[in-house]
């Protein structure tokens, strides 16, 4: 198998976001995604497999170009055509068996023809400690079918449709242990050469801004805080009361990309007003040293101050302006030392 040859895909596009994580300590993972569906419609193909490292998508595969092709200058910079025809090749083959599987299933379920959706994420990962791991998972309809066990050489199935494909790939053996091999020695060959070939943008550190707001109504207040301009894309934004993780309280937004290649989250909590100074937002990721806490401060507080401020320097103006005027008609005459010495003041 090739980096892409056991099909590149996945199980629900969300899940690339929210499983491709690093952290401070470098580990590093490598992800394929396919979706097929029976019915396709304008800008959906009905074959779609993309693969990442790191969480980032750096190639690409669909039945309407029926070309691997790649999403990022690295991947491009380091590899031939023959890379990329083998690449095809194997998508091609993926995309036929992927049509075969939502036949059978289809049949198993005993479904009219129509839209259909059949669905595999499988990768491997490098962990922080230099283990590693690997896993294999299918889905039908938006959910899960059957998944691998890497450890008991076995599969897990949700129900009697997928429990007949358990039994055939657990009878034949060979399934399984050429699975296995290719997790914890082709897949994690290629994740480490991917990651040298991108080492510079996959190691890169961004430093997340954090803006931290607040809104009342009735009489309940809705902390925001937001993280801006991070990478790479793992983060975790925590509310604290008291010092106190509030999880269930807390609600988040999925971690965002901007155009500019970082990323951008969220996490919310509602509050009682007069509880607010107990809360802090807990930022964590791995371009900061340690975690960051931030307060809301609310700008309001401020607004009776600029404005004192304000009305205190017109006034000055005003003073000065008036006692120019007054020494005007006392008689001075331009070039008056008196009178530059205020002109040069105001201004």
């Amino acid at each position: 198998m090739g980096p892409g040859r056991a099909g590149a895909l996945g199980l629900v596009l969300g899940l690339l976001l929210g499983v491709l994580g690093r952290s401070a300590s470098e580990p590093h993972s490598l992800r394929y995604f396919s979706t097929a569906v029976s019915d396709p419609s304008p800008g959906v193909p009905q074959f779609v497999t993309v693969g990442s490292v790191d969480g980032e998508v750096f190639v690409r595969y669909d039945s309407e170009t029926r070309k691997k092709e790649p999403r990022v200058d690295w991947i491009e910079a380091n590899t031939d055509q023959q890379y990329w025809d083998s690449e095809t090749e194997t998508s091609q083959g993926n995309e036929q068996v992927s049509r075969r599987h939502l036949e059978t299933l289809r049949e198993r379920y005993n479904q009219s023809r129509g839209s259909h959706t059949w669905q595999r994420m499988y990768g491997c990962d490098l962990l922080e400690d230099g283990s590693i791991r690997g896993f294999d998972q299918y889905g039908y309809e938006g959910r899960e079918l059957i998944a691998f066990d890497e450890d008991t050489l076995t599969y897990t199935a949700v129900d009697a449709a997928a429990q007949i494909t358990k039994r055939k790939w657990e009878d034949d053996g060979t399934v399984a242990i050429q699975t296995k091999y290719y997790l914890e020695n082709t897949c994690i060959d290629w994740l480490r050469k991917y990651v040298s070939y991108g080492k510079d943008v996959l190691e890169r550190r961004e430093r997340p801004k954090v803006r931290v707001s607040g809104m009342e109504a009735d009489k309940i207040l809705t902390l925001s805080c937001r993280a801006y301009g991070f990478y790479p894309r793992p983060i975790s934004i925590s509310w604290l009361k008291s010092g106190v993780v509030q999880e269930q309280e807390t609600q988040r937004g999925s971690t965002v990309p901007n155009s500019d290649g970082t990323y951008h989250a969220w996490a919310t909590i509602d509050v009682l007003p007069g509880d607010r100074d107990k809360y802090q937002c807990r930022v964590e990721h791995a371009s900061l040293p340690q975690p960051g806490l931030f307060l809301w401060e609310p700008q309001s507080n401020l607004i009776p101050i600029v404005v004192g401020v304000a009305v205190a320097v017109v006034a000055v103006i005003a003073a000065l302006a008036g006692f120019a005027v007054w020494k005007s008609k006392q008689g001075n005459v331009p070039g008056d030392r008196g009178s530059s010495c205020s002109s040069t003041g105001i201004e």
